[in-house]
């Protein structure tokens, strides 16, 4: 919470202008009330329409006075509020960037979404509330408080002695949101992961004819959420017939009082009727903190989620002191690597070692679940080693830079992933200031050239949120030539060919081959043909590196890559 607290320093003088302005609104109109007792007593009854005129006149421009007041109060108070939630958006943005997959695990993209959003508007929502409501109305109530007595001690001493129960309200009423107002947020973050699956998952629900089961699914989310609100509103909705109940029986006892006094000739009409206005004034502020008792439980859970993530130390951090590399450009070596993910009881890799040299093709085979993925990702640190060294150029991948070390990289993952924009715009991911030349060579190289010339704008052609509007092969192409056009020391394929067909495959390898003689390639695949000529090839199986060697040495020697290869392969291809 104190970290949330913090994004408010640079707004501390935006805070001062709106005390000051809540202070002039408050004085000019807490002075209306006085003025006009004093037309009532004075000029109407002594039959002065000058005094009137002139009073009338003074209440008119305190009036003006508390409506600019309340303009530029208003102004000030939405950009505290939204500068604010600015300034926690980007911060929780950033934040997450840093995250290694342990810490995205963790939270889940829908609930990282509902926190960067829903939660940080529920605080931009409270501020606003804050900046209106909980500095004016303590003003009010204090200013009315005083002037009342100054009034009448009798009628004010009335009114005065129903704060307690006032305020035992709204500490019942409180206790009771705020359990509520926590489980609302997870409510969201469940909807928004159905709506995620739903839409991302659209073709294959329409294929398996899910539809009911997903309308279903959502309607009981849906619900869920429904009925934690209606019972929180419920709950709240005591509140204010509550408070009126108390604040009215308050009234009818002033006036009571009140009355009797003008009776007794001890009170002026005037005076009494002042009191009322102060009594209103005080009703009003506290109907007003109640509307802040109600959404204060809620921006205080969506505080603690955001303050969740700004709080959360990612695992992968960068070392203070970077070393330089020792090796050839592009070497990477893996030292009785052992891998196991967070809360799991088995290891993922076990006692893993092999040298990537420059030059080489570096291929990685085996079932299903074996680890293949697993392995690549621990180059680039996605993920850090449980036991043993990953070292680049010579170099422990967690004594350079994240930023440094993934420079070197060139990573094709397995699911292919595009962004909104252009052709262009897309594969210039992989170097900014690449230029027409460069995108051209990158897409031969890629075979993505045949689809991108028969586009009407060519690499001006926009590319649909996640890739919809291109096939699984252009997406791969097209993520392939993103790695090429940035000619990094190491070139990763995470399975990135699958998608193409056997003269595509055969073609792109070949002219991968040209653009990569002097860098590092390592490439994970499911088919051998893809792999048969690489320069070494590792096997594993459940996480176990169980043979390495050329395609003709691990056929005679691995039992594991001889099922694959007599899998896949007939007598004749393997010849």
């Amino acid at each position: 919470m104190k970290r949330i607290i913090g994004y408010l320093k640079p707004y501390i003088p935006y805070f001062i202008l709106a005390f000051i302005l809540i202070a002039i609104r408050v004085s000019s109109e807490l002075s209306l009330p006085n003025l006009m007792s004093e037309i009532v007593d004075q000029g109407i009854a002594s039959g002065d329409m000058a005094y009137i005129w002139r009073t009338g006149g003074m209440m008119l421009a305190l009036a003006f006075i508390s409506t600019a007041a309340i303009v530029l109060m208003d102004y000030f108070g939405a950009k505290i509020a939204t500068g604010f939630s600015r300034d926690v958006r980007k911060s929780v943005f950033h934040k997450v960037q840093s995250f290694s997959g342990v810490e995205l695990g963790k939270f889940g993209a829908s609930s990282l979404i509902t926190r960067t959003i829903n939660d940080i508007t529920q605080l931009q929502n409270f501020l606003i509330m804050f900046t209106r409501i909980i500095i004016m109305c303590p003003m009010y109530m204090l200013g009315s408080i005083f002037l009342a007595f100054s009034k009448d001690v009798t009628m004010a001493v009335i009114f005065l002695s129903l704060v307690p129960f006032l305020l035992a309200i709204i500490i019942l009423v409180s206790r009771k949101t705020i359990p509520l107002s926590v489980t609302i947020q997870k409510r969201v973050d469940k909807i928004n992961l159905i709506i995620r699956e739903k839409l991302s998952g659209n073709r294959v629900i329409r294929a398996f004819h899910k539809e009911r089961y997903e309308e279903k699914r959502f309607d009981e989310a849906n619900l869920d959420l429904t009925n934690v609100m209606i019972k929180l509103q419920k709950i709240s909705s005591i509140l204010m017939p509550a408070m009126v109940i108390v604040l009215n029986a308050g009234t009818i006892a002033v006036v009571w009082v009140g009355a009797s006094k003008i009776g007794q000739g001890a009170l002026e009409v005037g005076d009494m009727m002042a009191v009322i206005q102060y009594i209103m004034h005080i009703m009003m502020s506290l109907m007003m903190l109640s509307m802040v008792f109600i959404m204060y439980p809620r921006a205080a859970a969506s505080a603690e989620r955001v303050a969740e993530i700004l709080n959360t130390t990612p695992v992968i951090v960068d070392a203070e002191e970077q070393k330089e590399p020792t090796a050839s450009r592009g070497r990477v070596e893996f030292r009785n690597v052992s891998f196991r993910y967070e809360d799991s009881d088995e290891a993922a890799l076990e006692n893993i070692s092999f040298v990537a040299e420059p030059g080489e093709t570096t291929a990685i085979i085996g079932s299903t679940g074996s680890g293949k993925s697993t392995l690549i990702q621990l180059i680039p640190r996605m993920f850090d080693v449980s036991e043993g060294q990953v070292l680049v150029d010579g170099v422990d991948v967690k004594d350079y830079t994240q930023k440094d070390l993934r420079a070197k990289i060139g990573f094709v993952p397995q699911k292919a992933v595009l962004f909104s924009g252009t052709v262009a715009s897309n594969i210039r991911w992989g170097k900014e200031d690449a230029t027409e030349e460069e995108l051209v060579r990158a897409a031969e190289v890629a075979q993505a050239m045949d689809f991108i010339s028969k586009k009407e704008k060519g690499f001006s052609e926009r590319i649909a949120q996640g890739g919809t509007n291109v096939s699984g092969g252009q997406k791969q192409r097209l993520a392939i030539a993103r790695a090429i056009v940035k000619q990094p020391e190491i070139y990763i394929f995470d399975d990135s060919f699958s998608a193409l067909d056997f003269k595509t495959d055969a073609n792109l390898r070949k002219a991968l081959a040209e653009q990569t003689k002097e860098s590092t390639v390592i490439i994970v695949a499911q088919r051998v043909s893809t792999i048969m000529n690489a320069d070494r090839i590792l096997v594993l199986d459940e996480g176990k590196l169980v043979g390495c060697g050329k395609h003709r040495e691990l056929f005679d020697s691995c039992e594991v890559y001889r099922e694959i290869v007599l899998s896949q392969l007939t007598k004749e291809e393997m010849a």
